[in-house]
């Protein structure tokens, strides 16, 4: 197995206009929900890195035909929701997280059995929380001991799921979307509460193919969405904006670099994503949105980003949901700000990937950042330069390895990050766009 290296030089100065790669989570959900919808559903925009391809070709393996993926557009014949087929073979969700938890939820109103499976990091992620709201629901899924992957789905045979009122013990969309996409096969109302906003691509999807999901406010941080069980899915065109985490990089990249001028174009800025660029404005980043419009229900805008003095800030917990990916790029930004940065309420961040508190902890101290990691969040002593030559290990996660990339900038000596082939699940051509901005990243490859 070949190991991926990325060397990275010090400084730099991010200047230009780029568009990053389609929005992840909603390339998911294109397949998932065109596979089941009746026509054919014409995507654009489609991420074509590793995770939305795991995705696409497990729908094929259960006798979906699609077309593409080429240069990102991609034609999905659905078959309606009883239409999917015994797949021959185990699925293999890759590294992705969110496939295979909203996989678990359609394929647990199926007829037939079938077996999620994932690479080594997606093995080791809990799966408890969907699998046992599913099993409320009347599905029999199997879990390898201490409730992770794989699963083994056992499907209901001719008899449909129960609706379920089920309250969320955490705030994720990846749960909530589970429980409403087998809240299509259920007999009666599916309802999901969650105790804080999470991403809302799944609910605005349904809507937009037809299948009306409610969602109430129900006070200041609580949603409930309800569905009705047995309708059906009605294709249509989707047009994929430029992924929010994605830009995240190149964000953080020209807030932290002197002299830097960036746009990034059309961009997601679904309400329920956009915690990176709030957190940002906080820490006094100089952040403006230009030419707000709608693309299939998604608003979307060209973030524009110059250079502007950051400080620390206690980071607040309504906002931690909404930037939960982006946080191991906000603590490199949290490393360049002046004072002290606090995260709190984020011990979710333990259970992607990586442990990316720890994780990202020890990078940190690898370049000489004073950061203390806590039981669900971090504190972090800003103001340094990087100032240590040093190797850092990124676990198998793309994140991680983005995220130190870009502490590049402000080191005063070459930086080598290992293990960075994981960065193909999500940004195939970050290296390609990093460079072109103004870093200077190698890639070196080898042997384990």
């Amino acid at each position: 197995m070949a190991n991926v290296k990325f060397k990275v030089q010090p400084g730099g100065v991010i200047t230009g206009r780029i568009r990053v790669p389609g929005d992840k989570s909603i390339s998911h959900r294109s397949i998932m929900l065109g596979a089941i919808a009746e026509g054919t559903t014409h995507v654009t925009g489609f991420l074509e890195g590793e995770d939305s391809l795991a995705t696409l070709k497990a729908f094929q393996a259960m006798g979906v035909r699609i077309e593409g993926p080429q240069d990102g557009r991609v034609a999905i014949e659905g078959v309606g929701l009883k239409g999917l087929k015994k797949p021959l073979h185990p699925l293999d969700m890759g590294n992705s997280g969110t496939a295979m938890r909203l996989m678990a939820g359609i394929l647990a109103g199926q007829d037939f059995e079938c077996e999620l499976i994932g690479d080594a990091s997606l093995s080791k992620r809990p799966m408890k929380r969907v699998t046992e709201p599913l099993n409320l629901m009347g599905a029999n899924i199997e879990t390898a001991p201490g409730g992770f992957p794989p699963l083994k789905i056992k499907g209901t045979g001719t008899s449909s799921l129960k609706a379920i009122d089920y309250t969320l013990p955490m705030a994720s969309a990846q749960v909530k979307s589970c429980v409403l996409l087998a809240g299509l096969y259920a007999q009666g109302t599916t309802c999901t509460t969650e105790p804080a906003p999470t991403r809302d691509h799944t609910e605005r999807m349904l809507n937009g193919f037809g299948y009306p999901v409610h969602s109430t406010k129900l006070d200041s941080q609580r949603t409930q969405a309800c569905l009705q069980g047995g309708g059906r899915l009605t294709a249509r065109p989707i047009d994929v904006p430029s992924d929010i985490s994605s830009a995240a990089f190149f964000m953080a990249a020209a807030a932290v670099s002197k002299g830097s001028n960036l746009v990034i174009e059309h961009v997601g800025m679904n309400p329920t994503r956009v915690g990176i660029v709030e957190i940002l404005k906080l820490m006094g980043a100089d952040i403006t949105l230009e030419n707000p419009h709608e693309v299939g229900g998604e608003p979307v805008a060209d973030i524009h980003v110059r250079y502007a003095p950051l400080k620390g800030i206690a980071i607040p917990e309504a906002l931690v949901a909404l930037a939960i990916d982006e946080f191991p790029v906000l603590f490199v930004v949290a490393a360049t700000a002046q004072g002290q940065t606090v995260l709190t309420g984020a011990e979710e961040l333990r259970v992607k990937e990586s442990d990316r508190i720890q994780v990202m902890a020890d990078a940190l101290h690898t370049v000489g950042i004073d950061a203390v990691p806590t039981e669900d969040g971090m504190v972090i002593n800003g103001g340094v330069q990087t100032a240590q030559k040093g190797t850092i290990l990124s676990h198998h996660d793309h994140r991680i390895s983005m995220a130190m990339t870009i502490a590049g900038l402000n080191a005063v000596a070459e930086l080598t990050i290992d293990d960075c082939a994981n960065v193909n699940t999500s940004f195939p051509t970050f290296i390609k766009l990093i460079n072109q901005v103004g870093m200077q990243v190698d890639v070196i490859k080898g042997d384990l």
